[in-house]
């Protein structure tokens, strides 16, 4: 309730949202102790590597449509959701808006924050604060926790890995979160003895891991239980997951541990694993290192996987409810765990019960929302366990999905007898490109290990000053232009080294996935680079490999067919970012300098004339990559023919001289209209090697020939046009009839429509003095597409309405808290304005996503639009001779906006057209009239 006091007994009571900004507030300030009963969920968010390793950059996905790409999808769906969690009521309005992560325990894999980071930033930075405020929350114990770099197995890693992964992990941690990690994620909870000693050597607290993982438990000697009796610290044998999972515990890296999982796992066995036996050692000294490990409850993170759990916050409280212990201990953690994807991407809107059952059903029942290290700093582990030797959360047979045909992942009839030899092949490449690193690293960096553990600083920093500070600090001589591109050659051959071990390659049913194909394009990328710094040609040996490598899909057979025709062709040498540049420059003024993805392009000299249909443009470039800093400087002549025929050539730069008769010849050729003539002088001059449109990168490809095509779109608009307005009437008359309308006509109506509606949008989106009847025309066509029964599919026409909205009311609240007020009858102008552009959009069925207009509005509820309500009720007490309206619950201050009645109801009513729930002080103001 929000009580807003007047004189004496005379008092407001407004029922306010369930929760609003100040309730939210709050919740979000809940006592910082960890006892009674504590609740911990934590969210693994990780997309796989997608960036092709030449241009640094996802390209389009086909099977993520309508998004570009799957992180983008994924990002819709799940991480912006989780971002912007709504808190609906009965009638679907939003009472409250909740960021996920100020309460979610979570990890986010390195290389999807990068991505992140990039193409959503609003997001990225909903993330940094959800962690800086769970720090301020729990006693400086944020809910972020690191995760190995790019998702590996790190039992399957060589030891000069594990460092490198869980060091670039902690790193990129700390760059973004601005502290150190206390936990870390391990890639499928993937673990053995010799993953846990590096962790707690670089300073890892805790991990969490699967209830299954464990072998056995036992309770700690306390500091003064030195003569406890021995039959109370048995071993109690958990290898079937019987752990308790409300409590921490200790494992020490004792030096036998080991030694017994080096001895054992040579070969490793599955035969072993499954057997489940734990490595048994004498108690520990009080200096023996250990790390905490918290295992999650294992049915309740599969029920939120697989069942309905995740329904409503009444039955996940219910069901997290079922763990409480009742032994009335001073403390237990309830702790689950599963992929944070599972929020919104594999289980719809269930964000929206995370978000009610963090800031509501939760704190009603007396449970308090921790993470693990506050958890831990209040709760120290008074248990030890061991592991059992090699284990991870998605195989029941060891970690032998990520090398062997153990039947984890597969099905539908096909083998994964592809995943040994996959294992070995690239395990055999890693070890062949160590001496070359360190062989070529000897000459170039004081300690080539120590450069690639630091390399990372440059991987989230590419700038040309951060590269030369890494590069003086670990040169072993001052380096000139060559030395530095061979030096960042070989670090990236390290990166793309450890890329091509992303667990994903192996998780499925087949190498010839996505997933297989993107490890083995960074194998190749790997190969190229130490060829191009050692000269070494491993490629030959590597396909004979990959031969062994059998494929359950007809067509290829083998491994290495997959990497001929689905590897190989994607490769991208300078030349082809050149001739890329060259026929984009055909459509495209680009000025001097030009980012061309992770290339920098300067144009030294261009010339583009036209004769006819036909174009030819001769230039001079210079491309220097960002990542390597390899430049070569080519000459180039694009020549479009007309339509789809593209005829293009590079070579590299010779001299002044050449370049200018080479220019003078081809337009002196131009200048005969004989294009056959043309090619033929191209091909003397630059050999036979020619590039044409589908050899451009697929982005820019997509968008030539969506060029290239608009002419005939016209022209077919005009003819659909045309037949519309022609049969109009006939139209008509068979809906006055109820009779089909023949799909030729009613398809030429939706074109003819569609185009008008889309054209008149775009103007709409450009123009602000002729909004109006912009937008009028657009509310004609809807009637119209409305009498003949067409559905107009103009997708474009939804984004552009929705940013229209956002815009729009963006303005709108901004004109209202600034001192440049507007008149009410401007402010109700802009609110209608508003309300029909929703309403349009609503009469042309586009299904307009207006998230973030909701967001926008909602933000500003509490700190602009409320206090417009008071203020005026403020203004009309003191006209009526009453005492003034103090705010007494929300502690929000009422404003003088200036704003009247009619304007402020208008707002609160384009609020509830938002699916705001701002009923009570609609109500508030309707009592106020009739007192």
């Amino acid at each position: 309730m929000v009580s807003i006091s007047k004189t004496q007994s005379n008092v407001l009571s407004v029922s306010a949202p369930s929760l609003t900004a100040a309730s939210q507030s709050s919740a979000a300030t809940a006592t910082a102790t960890a006892t009674g009963v504590c609740i911990t969920v934590h969210g693994h968010f990780y997309q796989p590597p997608r960036e092709n390793p030449y241009l640094d950059a996802i390209e389009r996905q086909a099977s993520a449509s309508p998004f570009h790409d799957w992180n983008e999808r994924i990002d819709n769906e799940c991480y912006r959701p989780n971002a912007f969690a709504r808190i609906l009521n009965d009638r679907g309005e939003v009472t409250g808006i909740v960021n996920n992560y100020e309460y979610l325990s979570f990890n986010i894999g390195p290389t999807l924050m990068s991505w992140l980071e990039r193409y959503d930033p609003e997001v990225y930075q909903r993330i940094l604060e959800a962690d800086r405020k769970s720090c301020q929350r729990l006693n400086g114990h944020g809910n972020a926790i690191a995760q190995v770099y790019n998702h590996i197995i790190m039992p399957l890693a060589n030891e000069r890995d594990k460092y490198t992964q869980i060091r670039w992990g902690i790193a990129d941690f700390r760059s973004r979160f601005d502290r150190n990690p206390e936990g870390m994620w391990l890639a499928e909870t993937a673990v053995d003895y010799a993953t846990l000693e590096v962790l707690a050597a670089e300073g890892i607290r805790f991990i969490v891991l699967a209830p299954s993982q464990a072998e056995r438990c036992r309770p700690l000697i306390g500091q003064n239980q030195e003569d406890q009796q021995a039959t109370d610290r048995e071993w109690h044998e958990v290898g079937g997951g019987q752990i308790d999972p409300t409590r921490p515990y200790r494992c020490y890296l004792k030096p036998e541990m080991r030694l017994m999982v080096s001895n054992q796992l040579s070969p490793l066995s599955s035969h072993y694993l499954g057997r489940g036996h734990g490595l048994h050692s004498p108690a520990p000294s009080s200096n023996t290192p250990y790390i905490n490990i918290f295992f999650y409850d294992g049915p309740i993170s599969r029920d939120m996987g697989f069942n309905d759990v995740l329904s409503n916050s009444n039955h996940l409280a219910g069901r997290l409810g079922q763990a409480v212990r009742g032994d009335h201990r001073p403390a237990q953690l309830i702790s689950v765990a599963t992929d944070g994807e599972t929020f919104g991407h594999h289980k719809n809107s269930t964000e929206k019960c995370l978000a009610y059952a963090f800031t509501e059903e939760f704190p009603r029942r007396g449970w308090t929302v921790t993470n693990y290290a506050h958890y831990l700093s209040q709760n120290p582990s008074t248990w030890e366990v061991e592991l059992k030797p090699v284990t991870a959360w998605s195989c029941s047979h060891g970690v032998d999905r990520w090398q062997d045909d153990c039947g984890c992942g597969g099905g539908g009839g096909w083998h994964l007898l592809w995943r040994r030899p996959l294992r070995d092949t690239l395990n055999w490449l890693r070890d062949r490109l160590i001496p070359i690193y360190e062989e070529s690293g000897r000459k170039l960096f004081r300690d080539p290990w120590k450069a690639r553990d630091e390399y990372i600083d440059v991987i989230r920093d590419r700038s040309p000053a951060n590269v030369d500070r890494f590069l003086d600090r670990h040169q072993s001589h001052e380096l000139d232009a060559a030395e530095q591109v061979d030096a960042l050659r070989l670090l990236e051959m390290q990166r793309h080294t450890l890329l091509m071990f992303t667990s994903c390659g192996w998780f499925f049913e087949e190498v010839s996935r996505p997933e297989g194909v993107q490890i083995l394009r960074y194998a190749a990328r790997a190969l190229e680079l130490a060829g191009e710094v050692a000269g070494i040609q491993l490629e030959k040996d590597f396909i004979d490999r990959l031969a062994l490598i059998p494929s359950n899909v007809d067509c290829f057979k083998t491994g290495a067919e997959v990497y001929r025709q689905l590897v190989t062709t994607a490769q991208v040498s300078l030349k082809q970012v050149a001739a890329h540049y060259a026929i984009s420059a055909l459509f495209a003024k680009y000025p001097r300098e030009q980012r061309v993805y992770c290339y920098q392009a300067q144009q030294e000299d261009f010339q583009i004339q036209r004769m006819g249909s036909m174009t030819l443009a001769v230039g001079q470039l210079q491309l220097t990559s960002e990542i390597t800093r390899e430049t070569e400087v080519f000459v180039f002549a694009a020549f479009h023919l007309g339509g789809w025929d593209f005829h293009c050539c590079i070579q590299p730069f010779g001299s002044r001289r050449s370049y200018t008769m080479l220019k003078e010849r081809l337009f002196g050729v131009l200048q005969e209209a004989s294009a056959a003539h043309a090619i033929l002088e191209m091909v003397r001059l630059f050999g036979d090697q020619s590039f044409s449109l589908r050899d451009l990168f697929a982005e820019e490809r997509h968008r030539i020939v969506q060029l290239l095509s608009q002419e005939n779109l016209t022209r077919l608009d005009q003819l659909y046009t045309q037949v519309y307005r022609e049969n109009y009437g006939v139209m008509m008359a068979f809906h006055r009839d109820d009779l089909q309308v023949p799909v030729e006509l009613q398809v030429a109506a939706e074109v003819a429509l569609g185009h008008r509606c889309l054209t008149a949008a775009k103007a709409l989106e450009l123009e602000t003095e002729d909004a109006e009847s912009l937008l009028a025309e657009i509310e004609d066509l809807a009637t119209e597409a409305g009498h003949l029964r067409s559905h107009l599919n103009v997708p474009e026409v939804k984004q552009i309405l929705e940013r229209l909205v956002w815009r729009s009311l963006d303005t709108l609240l901004q004109a209202g808290s600034g001192t440049d007020q507007r008149s009410p009858l401007e402010l109700e102008a802009d609110i209608r304005y508003i309300e029909r552009l929703i309403a349009v959009g609503d009469r042309l069925s586009l299904g307009l996503c207006l998230d973030k207009s909701q967001e926008l509005y909602f933000d500003s509820l509490y700190s602009q639009i409320v206090p417009l309500c008071l203020g005026w009720l403020q203004r009309k007490d003191a006209s009526a001779g009453e005492s003034a309206v103090v705010p007494v619950a929300l502690g929000i201050a009422p404003s003088d906006g200036g704003w009247e009645l009619p304007s402020i109801r208008q707002l609160l009513e384009l609020g509830q057209t938002l699916a705001v729930d701002v009923e009570c002080w609609l109500h508030q103001l309707s009592r106020s009239l009739v007192d």
